[in-house]
């Protein structure tokens, strides 16, 4: 069957981290979601080792705003704050569809790779609004999440046309995911068109992949979906 689940997510602000905005300590906003923050967003909502979360397209549903506030992070080099500014997105509105594949690094779990289950519960948990607290880009910008149909509504840049945004940071490859024992940071040049941008999937050869170091993986020890409560109501081939 098919597992695509879509939903609408929102929020006061947002922060897609440039990674170049970085360097001085201060912070900037892509103008639209990176594939991480939205991978990361669906995750919180509902997420087990045994999936691997594929974020097929975005629609922005609202004009592209940004808000400057004042920020004290933490110095490095000494004790106490820094002042800083982080320029973020104001009053964003999302929809998203994505969809779930196995993740064939965990043999482990392969006794749990049933598909009606997971399609079952994450649908479940996006109408209660997710399993642990979402947010879009940094924790400071908390989110809410619905269901919704995608395309449903009016948005802002439905008959926009095509903005491109240049080379963006799409996501990363984590060893536990992909190539095991290695992390890598992948780059794209997104396209929007009438206000939806279709993400290339992580495996696609156009991304531009980045090393960034040796990593061992070290994968949570799961029961799969044997927790109490998560399944009720769920009755075999009733999805």
């Amino acid at each position: 069957m098919q597992n695509i689940v879509t939903f609408k997510v929102w929020g006061k602000y947002a922060l897609f981290t440039d990674p170049l905005t970085k360097i001085g300590g201060e912070k900037y906003s892509y103008q639209i979601p990176t594939y991480e923050a939205l991978k990361g967003a669906l995750s919180s909502v509902y997420w087990k080792p045994t999936i691997i979360w594929i974020i097929d397209k975005v629609r922005v549903m609202k004009r592209i705003k940004t808000q400057t506030r004042n920020a004290k992070p933490l110095k490095y080099y000494k004790e106490g704050n820094d002042l800083a500014i982080y320029t973020y997105l104001a009053d964003v509105e999302y929809q998203v569809q994505a969809r779930f594949v196995w993740n064939e690094n965990r043999k482990d779990l392969t006794g749990d790779q049933n598909e009606n289950k997971h399609y079952f519960v994450a649908k479940r948990m996006i109408e209660r609004g997710g399993r642990r607290d979402v947010f879009l880009g940094t924790r400071e910008c908390q989110a809410y999440v619905e269901p919704c149909e995608f395309g449903e509504g009016e948005g802002e840049y439905d008959k926009y046309g095509v903005l491109d945004f240049g080379l963006m940071f799409h996501g990363f490859d984590y060893p536990d995911e992909a190539q095991k024992g290695e992390f890598y940071a992948r780059f794209w040049h997104p396209k929007m068109v009438d206000g939806v941008i279709e993400f290339a999937p992580p495996d696609d050869k156009s991304l531009r992949r980045k090393f960034v170091r040796s990593m061992k993986a070290s994968p949570p020890k799961s029961l799969g979906l044997i927790e109490e409560d998560l399944l009720e109501g769920y009755e075999e081939g009733s999805v």
